[in-house]
């Protein structure tokens, strides 16, 4: 018997669930080459000096874009109007903020044991090519939101969708109205709970 509705199919397996833990593994493999092969080199301490100096050299640039960030995020909201002391208008941007992301990724790298994780983290902190990738990052950002289809991620936060026991999905629009409705009594406090 049909019911007239087609099977379910399968979702297709988009390239990156298929190509990134091949990355990952070849990643890896290429990291533990790297270490035997400057561990030969130069040897075993030469190679854990090298490890424990990428930890702590990351570990104290992530802390400090950390910190860089929330000092930019506090005098980003002590300058929103409303504030006491704020401005009449919005402040410009700060450039000081910028870069932030990609200083926390590059002590990242640092920390992850490995020369090519290394080399990436070290890349990351020379301030031209954080500015270039950051550029990057805007262009290709706004590209993908130009883009954009309707009903996507961009157009998520525009709409409400409730989602009825039976699956089906209602689309709608919230509207508020302030003030009390007309033929609404007055709140006369608790109200005892209803039974069935």
């Amino acid at each position: 018997m049909t019911t007239g509705t087609p099977p379910p199919t399968a979702p297709r397996r988009s390239r990156a669930r298929t190509f990134v833990p091949l990355a990952i593994a070849a990643w890896a493999v290429l990291e533990i080459w790297l270490l035997t092969v400057v561990a030969d080199a130069a040897g075993g301490f030469t190679v854990l000096l090298l490890l424990v100096a990428g930890i702590v050299l990351g570990a104290a640039v992530m802390k400090r874009a950390g910190r860089r960030a929330f000092r930019s995020l506090t005098e980003t909201l002590q300058q929103m109007p409303g504030q006491p002391g704020a401005a009449a208008d919005p402040p410009a941007t700060a450039s000081g903020g910028r870069g932030n992301g990609f200083l926390m990724l590059g002590g990242l790298l640092l920390i992850i044991p490995g020369i090519v994780s290394d080399v990436a983290g070290l890349l990351l902190l020379v301030p031209p090519v954080r500015s270039r990738l950051g550029r990057y990052a805007e262009r290709s950002l706004e590209r993908r939101m130009r883009a954009a289809t309707p009903g996507s991620l961009s157009d998520a936060f525009q709409q409400a969708r409730i989602h009825r026991p039976d699956g089906k999905v209602v689309q709608g629009e919230v509207i508020r109205e302030d003030g009390p409705q007309p033929g609404a009594r007055p709140d006369e406090g608790p109200r005892p709970p209803l039974t069935p």
